[in-house]
């Protein structure tokens, strides 16, 4: 278990090393994209700006990940893309496979849920709304504003991004 404890650590390095590289398949290129200091400050300021921000939110995934809950992050994410669907065959198309993917007992990025949340969304399958995952979405939010975002606040990754941003950095060399 300490093993894959400290490859998922070190790989968050990696990680953020390739989203400040020149490759033009980076997140972050050098001199066009990457945050200010400004911008990953304001990430410290609440969960909304964190994922308000391209890029913050995928430093957010990658420490989730690390966390071995980046579940929590597709899902969330997977229900900001169904809310803005319009067309009933797109809703009920993606409502199932969000079912699938994250709510479904033993999916295979199952959510941690309450029964009666996920009844409601079983209820709805067949013909789903805009607001169809709200309650789970915002159980969701919850869980990951009070839990996993403030440890990434105070995690090496966010500080090691705050580092990188001002230029201070000594992991990553841009």
């Amino acid at each position: 278990m300490y093993f894959v404890l400290f490859n998922r650590r070190k790989n968050w390095r990696n990680r953020i090393r390739f989203l400040w590289t020149n490759s033009s398949k980076s997140i972050l290129h050098p001199k066009k994209n990457k945050p200010s200091v400004d911008d990953v400050n304001q990430w410290a300021q609440s969960l909304d700006k964190l994922l308000g921000h391209k890029y913050g939110k995928a430093a957010f995934h990658i420490f989730l990940k690390s966390e071995f809950c980046e579940e929590n992050i597709e899902f969330w994410t997977a229900c900001e893309n169904f809310k803005s669907l319009t067309s009933q065959k797109a809703l009920t198309s993606k409502a199932n496979s969000i079912y699938e993917e994250f709510i479904k007992s033993e999916a295979p990025k199952e959510i941690n849920l309450d029964f009666n949340t996920r009844n409601a969304i079983e209820q709805c399958l067949c013909a789903p709304t805009a607001t169809s995952f709200q309650a789970a979405q915002k159980k969701v939010y919850s869980l990951m504003e009070n839990n996993s975002y403030p440890r990434f606040i105070h995690s090496d990754l966010y500080k090691e991004l705050c580092a990188v941003a001002s230029g201070n950095s000594k992991l990553i060399k841009c």
